[in-house]
């Protein structure tokens, strides 16, 4: 991996924690993600599942974790079992885990081949009552392909048709949700890197440029810094296609005086950061694009203040709905008369700022968190408003990633990437 070895005491923690939330003589299984064909012998490249790396810092494929707290015997209690590997697949495929490098990376001291998995699962399944299944319970979840969990599962359940049956993912949920310090770390790393790319733009960007060579740009600066790339796909929106929320051709031309949407992020460690900023290709910001991007940058400002500890998620974007309101009022897109007409299922600055504000992040780009429960401190949140006007061929959003503290504002983790619209254009100019 690209990225340097994380302290084993991370996921010795995950597994505990996870643990103390089953139900006795419970036993629970995480699969590795498959790796996916193109077609002919081609695929994409890996990526892990999270939970199974949440859970035992293991990042390769044809692995499975398994954890039963009250076996019998302790070296049941928890259970990995990976590919076994052979000088031929170090030839063809470079080096795979170890039984001894396993427990370097997972403090798991019963490692076995994954040949042996099924003799082990039916010793365990004499033992115990219930299994946990770990199915994809995200709220923005759609999943279309059968994943190596989804097998595991409908094997299974045909195999042990007598066991109980509960759900992982409404543990993993809360626990995800709330941030190690060494989880912190790595997202900040992830940050910073994002940092690293988004300084080196400030001194690329010109007319003329390409959308696809501003990506360029970030690619190099993230995989020199130890990333894989993009936690995401990068949205690189020249003038109007900032306007559609999730425009990634990234194949336009960037012309003079038009603004460059930036919704980017490095991951590291499979951690993710997500970031949104506004270039100006000249330079320079006009009076209406400032004037805008002032108003889009007071609105993430206000909002970031109300992630604290015990915030409620769907009230907060009440909130930060007024905050909108306001400024749209005094830039002159809406009206009071269309406040008081207003529909309250779709509200009058829904016509300029139509998603939500803030999403959990982590792991996953939209991280795992049950949103009806009151906000704590470690979770980590994006802030990002925007206002879109195709009408006047721009659209602005502002976005940083934050800590929730116990006591006061939320701690930035892109404090350090430029965002007043003077120091954008003090370093472009200097």
């Amino acid at each position: 991996m690209k990225y340097l070895p994380i302290n084993r005491e991370l996921f010795i923690k995950n597994r505990k924690n996870f643990m103390a939330k089953m139900k006795p003589n419970g036993v629970a299984i995480f699969n590795s993600n498959d790796i996916y064909p193109v077609s002919a012998d081609s695929t994409l490249p890996f990526a892990q599942h999270r939970d199974i790396f949440y859970l035992s810092g293991v990042d390769q494929e044809e692995s499975i974790l398994l954890l039963f707290p009250d076996a019998p015997y302790e070296h049941l209690k928890e259970v990995l079992f990976l590919k076994e590997t052979n000088e031929h697949i170090a030839i063809w495929e470079g080096e795979k885990l170890t039984k001894e490098r396993a427990f370097e990376v997972a403090g798991i001291k019963s490692v076995y081949w994954l040949q042996d998995f099924h003799k082990v699962l039916k010793e365990v399944m004499m033992y115990a009552d219930t299994m946990y299944i770990n199915t994809n319970e995200h709220y923005r979840a759609a999943v279309e392909t059968e994943t190596r969990e989804d097998r595991f599962i409908k094997w299974w359940k045909n195999e042990y048709p007598a066991h109980k049956v509960e759900k992982s993912n409404p543990i993993l949920q809360r626990l995800r949700s709330v941030k190690d310090q060494i989880e912190l770390d790595l997202i900040q790393s992830a940050c910073n890197i994002t940092e690293k790319g988004v300084r080196r733009l400030l001194n690329f960007v010109k007319p003329g440029v390409t959308e696809y060579e501003i990506e360029a740009e970030l690619a190099h600066e993230f995989l020199r810094n130890r990333s894989k790339g993009f936690a995401y796909t990068p949205i690189i929106a020249s003038g109007n296609n900032a306007n559609v929320l999730h425009y990634i051709e990234n194949n336009q031309i960037c012309n003079a005086g038009d603004l460059i949407l930036l919704d980017v992020g490095a991951e590291y460690a499979n951690y993710s950061s997500d970031l949104t900023r506004m270039i100006p290709v000249s330079g320079k910001f006009s009076d209406r694009q400032k004037a805008v991007y002032n108003a889009v940058l007071n609105v993430k400002n206000e909002a970031t203040k109300m992630l604290i500890p015990g915030t409620n998620w769907k009230q907060y974007h009440v909130e930060v709905g007024k905050i909108m309101t306001s400024e749209l009022i005094g830039l002159g897109l809406i009206t009071k008369a269309d406040v008081q007409t207003e529909n309250p299922e779709w509200p009058a600055y829904k016509k300029y700022f139509m998603h939500g504000t803030s999403h959990n992040l982590g792991l996953d780009t939209h991280d795992y968190g049950l949103l009806h429960e009151p906000m704590q401190a470690n979770m980590v949140f994006t802030v990002e408003p925007g206002i879109y006007i195709p009408a006047e061929g721009f659209g602005i959003r502002l976005e940083d990633d934050v800590v929730i503290q116990s006591k006061g504002e939320p701690f930035n983790l892109m404090k350090n990437i430029p965002i007043e619209a003077d120091e954008i254009e003090s370093i472009m100019n200097s």
